[in-house]
């Protein structure tokens, strides 16, 4: 069985979510959460193995958790779920080490297999294109160039802390510098 967290800032979304997990065979949802501190408390107390993120919450973020989540080592794997699936959050899914991401308009087939693929230590994610890739390379600082090469192959906090030579309180400041790099509007370049 697989047990699966939800954590959705809108009530129908939770229900609606909870009532298909219910009916699908080997997933077992064992709670719902709208926010950061709800989802925190929730993930320690049910020790879900698959967490279902939105990423914009009532109260915190959902790429911030999940990135929290990974940083910590919690056992849960994250499928990322948003009505708003673009470059930037592909991008920044993968920086903050989602396992998987399903837009919300998708079938509930594709939501089931996702999980299951997450459940089983597979991924989920979208492929990066070249041009994702480099418009981050020039959005985050010279020095965090192979911070952001890791974290985009999805290298565990702990071979990045050891690759860069840093303990893991610094890769994860430095990680949470590079999403705040990423997701900041472009600047223009001067005329």
């Amino acid at each position: 069985m697989t047990r699966v967290a939800v954590i959705d800032p809108q009530p129908a979304v939770r229900a609606g979510l909870v009532m298909l997990l219910r009916a699908e065979p080997g997933m077992v949802p064992v709670g719902t959460a709208a926010g950061s501190t709800d989802a925190q408390e929730l993930i320690a107390r049910e020790r879900p193995d698959v967490v279902l993120l939105e990423h914009r919450l009532l109260e915190g973020d959902g790429i911030a958790l999940c990135r929290r989540m990974k940083a910590e080592g919690e056992g849960a794997r994250v499928v990322l779920y948003t009505a708003l699936p673009d470059a930037e959050v592909e991008l920044l899914a993968r920086v903050a080490g989602a396992d998987g991401l399903v837009d919300k308009a998708a079938p509930p087939t594709e939501l089931f297999e996702a999980i299951r693929l997450v459940a089983r230590g597979e991924t989920a994610l979208p492929p990066l294109t070249r041009a994702q890739l480099d418009a981050a390379a020039h959005r985050v600082e010279p020095d965090d160039l192979a911070l952001l090469a890791m974290l985009v192959d999805r290298t565990s906090p702990a071979d990045v802390a050891a690759a860069l030579h840093m303990d893991r309180r610094r890769v994860a400041k430095r990680t949470e510098r590079v999403l705040g790099r990423l997701r900041r509007p472009a600047r223009r370049a001067a005329a």
